[in-house]
């Protein structure tokens, strides 16, 4: 550690300063100070951060007051250009005398962008496939030195020309958030001008994504593309054409990359770069500079000026300045933290290109609270927000003040009212006729014991009316069960708070009824309905006994059989809690011949075996995935499943953000795809119609029947790059006991969440939400193409005509889900496209492999070239 000096006595006074050349000047942004992990003496209390290029004149870029602790501390500022930074430490933390110390300092990269959005080039390399450099200078590193006159080109001497393709790769030297490409061609001829081309993304120089692919037109003019903002070190971009095919080359002046516009997932706009003025400031006797709104410290403020006396008067403005043109659609307005005067009441908000003109986004009044407030305004693009506050929110004087302002990305989908249950939907079912059914426990809000009756409720859908009801009849409790559709399209509810009980659900005649007993009580157990429309049962120490909850398998003929040769034990994950929680919750998926495949939560998958004595072997581990209880599992495409987030252990334990797809088509390969944007446990997965997967609700900490940090942006995942997108944030917190369910109209139902008797986090509702592929730009609706007609039933590897609105080669079926605690085995997408199209009646040839294609009840979705699903068609597989 660096330690003031202290001997002889008297020690050195503070302040103390320590100063870092980093020996050329570079893009500065953040600084890091680890403190001494030996003892406390000479942790940093109050700090000054001070930037210089030259070591002699000095700019401010943070001030503020570490807390004493041992935890290492992140400064972010503004990023500026600086050889030099000092750390000026004028208290000790603790006042216990007067000393600093530091174990470790870092200093962050500054990534700032241009007002362009380009991001600085400082350090960059770039590598070619190859290049000309016998006849020209034809480097690659020349579409990074700032001049249109050199060029990298493609090698043609000696003679015959390197072919195309031909690629060039830049090289940022650190990862960052890149959001597009830049192309200049040549300005001195028109040879290698890029025509067909696709743009990859690595973060490490081996594995790569595609992030983007077209053809650009045969001029000079300057190309961009954009995409989903992806973090990434490297970029490469590939010409597998020449515009004019004028030849095998390829050709640039200038590449430049472009900052990704994420939204964090709380719908913020990253602030890297960002800069903030006001119309006066407190300097005098506090630190009240308006750069501190965007400091990420609630103990920093901008505060108007008020002295030397009189206060300057309202009203006050701050203007945040993003530093490029950018989409906005909000702004979150933090009070300060330590004290009630300057709370804005009356506000205005507006926005400018230029920071000259101005158009009005927003106004209104705030209450006079230390909450966090939300605006939303119809979405823009701007560089520039101003806030101006004219009233105080209490009246207390003529100040304004903010510890923290944040900007809003525009919101991803959009969430209808909530729906009031009269009970916690911690299970639900897709039904026929456009209907769902959903249910607790004994009891609308609490669940224990065996209690024998269940409370449900069955919402339709197209009216919005929820119906309760009361299952009496079947001796039943039916907390905690495991749910699967059988072929017939009845539900088969096994287990939980009764755990030996079996229920039938016959959604066409509204009946319940009770089935055979299970030979193994189980609760927090898996089932899935397999190819022979049997149901498979594995696990759920949760109820009934803890441990040796093998498998089981049920018919409609013989009711449940045990399994002797299905052992649970390679089936749970290392839960130091042991049984009781290692074995519930299991990822299963039918496959051919009667055949399951189990993808988790534990790292090691297993294949199934449910015929005579059933059977059970490895498929080798998840990938790199550690054990992912309450994490969860969707087929997205024919024997393709995406599994994400989860922790090691059910509860108390970090969830990870990581995702993984597996594919058992030809043997068993799972790999890491794009992480989401946050981790998650007690999140639930629901596969779309695209084959896209939406992901919604969870925690960073799995913490049964709390709200704590609840996850309220779901994400969206992308087969066809890996990547994530944040959409628009839920109203209500939907963790444990939470469900979700794809709907016939192509939305997703989110809802529950609690059943923990008088506590604050029981969640008697639902919300609908509408994916993007339903709404234009403007957030309007999009037209969608219509299935006037097709088949109730058809047997899987039959062929069947549906007749559109207007021509349509594309469709999806969706099996209909049951779910509960983020378990549904039931649904999947299975892709298929017309063999022949005439007119507006298409024809299409069903799987014949009742492992793909599961008997049961399906939505049928028509898809247009845009991706845009019809609202669906029901059709039963027997």
């Amino acid at each position: 550690m660096w330690h003031s000096r202290w001997s002889p006595a008297p020690a050195a006074p503070l302040p103390h300063s320590i100063t870092i050349d980093t020996k050329a000047t570079r893009s500065i942004g953040g600084f890091r100070l680890l403190p001494r992990t030996d003892g406390a003496n000479g942790r940093v209390g109050t700090f000054e951060i001070r930037v210089s290029t030259t070591g002699t004149d000095w700019t401010v870029v943070s001030t503020g007051t570490m807390p004493d602790t041992a935890s290492e501390k992140t400064v972010s500022f503004t990023a500026v250009n600086a050889r030099y930074v000092r750390l000026t430490a004028r208290s000790e933390a603790g006042n216990r005398g007067p000393w600093s110390s530091a174990a470790e300092i870092n200093l962050l990269a500054g990534q700032s962008a241009s007002p362009s959005g380009v991001l600085p080039r400082a350090g960059w390399t770039a590598t070619a496939s190859d290049a000309e450099t016998s006849r020209i200078n034809g480097r690659a590193g020349n579409v990074l030195d700032g001049s249109t006159a050199t060029i990298w080109h493609s090698r043609w001497s000696p003679a015959p020309a390197a072919p195309l393709p031909h690629t060039i790769t830049i090289d940022t030297k650190a990862t960052r958030s890149i959001g597009g490409v830049r192309y200049l061609p040549r300005a001195d001829g028109t040879n290698g001008r890029v025509g067909n081309y696709s743009i990859r993304v690595s973060a490490d120089g081996a594995s790569w994504s595609d992030v983007a692919s077209g053809t650009w037109p045969d001029t000079s003019a300057e190309k961009t593309v954009s995409f989903t903002a992806v973090t990434a070190r490297y970029v490469r971009l590939t010409a597998s054409s020449e515009a004019g095919k004028r030849g095998p080359w390829s050709s640039a002046a200038e590449i430049n990359l472009l900052v990704g516009q994420t939204v964090s997932a709380s719908g913020a706009l990253p602030r890297v770069g960002w800069t903030a003025t006001a119309s006066d400031a407190e300097t005098s006797r506090i630190n009240g500079r308006a750069s501190n709104v965007l400091d990420g410290s609630t103990s920093t403020i901008w505060h108007s000026r008020w002295s030397p006396a009189p206060a300057a008067p309202l009203p006050h403005t701050i203007t945040i300045d993003t530093k490029a043109a950018r989409t906005i659609a909000g702004l979150r307005y933090l009070p300060r933290t330590d004290g009630t005067n300057g709370r804005v009441g009356t506000f205005k908000i507006a926005v400018s290109d230029d920071g000259t003109t101005w158009s009005d986004a927003a106004s209104g009044t705030w209450p006079d609270t230390g909450a966090e407030k939300t605006v939303n305004f119809t979405a823009v693009s701007a560089r520039y927000v101003r806030l101006t506050a004219t009233t105080e929110a209490g009246n207390r004087g003529p100040w304004s003040s903010a510890a923290e302002i944040n900007l809003l990305g525009p919101s991803i989908g959009s969430w209808g009212p909530t729906i009031n249950f009269p009970l916690v939907p911690a299970a639900a079912a897709l039904l026929p006729g456009n209907r769902m059914l959903t249910w607790s426990a004994y009891s609308p809000t609490a669940f224990g014991g065996s209690r024998g009756y269940t409370q449900a409720s069955i919402l339709n859908l197209s009216t919005g009316v929820v119906s309760p009801a009361q299952v009496v009849n079947t001796g039943h409790d039916m907390f905690c069960p495991g749910t699967s559709m059988l072929p017939d399209g009845k539900i088969l509810i096994s287990g939980g708070s009764n755990s030996s009980k079996t229920t039938l659900y016959n959604p066409a005649t509204n009946a319940w009824s009770a089935g055979p007993d299970m030979m193994i009580p189980r609760g927090y157990q898996s089932n899935v309905t397999t190819s022979t429309g049997e149901v498979f049962t594995i696990g759920g120490s949760w109820s009934g006994g803890s441990g040796s909850k093998h498998g089981e398998v049920w018919s409609a003929e013989g009711g449940w059989r045990l399994l002797p040769d299905v052992p649970v034990d390679s089936t749970m994950t290392a839960d130091p809690r042991g049984a009781y929680r290692a074995d519930n919750h299991t990822w299963l998926f039918a496959a051919s011949g009667g055949r399951v495949f189990q993808a988790g939560p534990s790292r090691q998958m297993n294949w199934i075996s449910t015929t005579g004595n059933g059977s059970i072997t490895s498929a080798g581990n998840r990938s790199d995935s550690a054990d992912a209880m309450n994490g969860d599992a969707v087929m997205y495409d024919v024997g393709k499943i995406l599994t994400v987030g989860g922790a090691p252990a059910y509860d108390d334990s970090p969830a990870t953000a990581r995702a993984y797809t597996i594919d058992i088509n030809n043997g068993v390969t799972a790999a890491r795809t794009g992480d989401m944007a946050v981790s998650r446990s007690f999140a639930s997965g629901v596969a779309l119609p695209d084959g896209q997967v939406f992901v919604a609700g969870g925690q960073p900490i799995p913490v049964p029947f709390s709200d704590t940090d609840a996850r309220m942006s779901p994400e969206i995942w992308n087969p066809a790059t890996g990547e994530w997108t944040t959409l628009a944030p839920m109203a209500i917190p939907r963790t444990y006991h939470s469900v979700a369910l794809l709907l016939p109209d192509a939305r997703i139902f989110v809802g529950g969440g609690g059943l923990c008797g008088n506590c604050t986090t029981n969640h008697l509702d639902g919300e609908i939400f509408t994916p993007p592929y339903l709404l234009n730009d403007d957030g309007s609706e999009r037209s969608r193409p219509t299935i006037v007609t097709a088949p109730a039933t058809a047997p899987a590897g039959s062929t069947i005509a549906v007749t559109t609105g207007a021509p349509v080669s594309k469709f999806s079926l969706m099996r209909m889900g049951t779910v509960t605690h983020t378990v549904n085995t039931d649904q999947r997408r299975i892709p298929v496209t017309a063999t022949a199209v005439s007119g507006n009646t298409a024809t299409l040839k069903l799987p014949a492999d009742r492992g793909v294609l599961v008997p049961g009840t399906y939505l049928l979705f028509a898809m247009d070239s845009k991706g845009v699903p019809s609202v669906a068609s029901t059709i039963t597989i027997s």
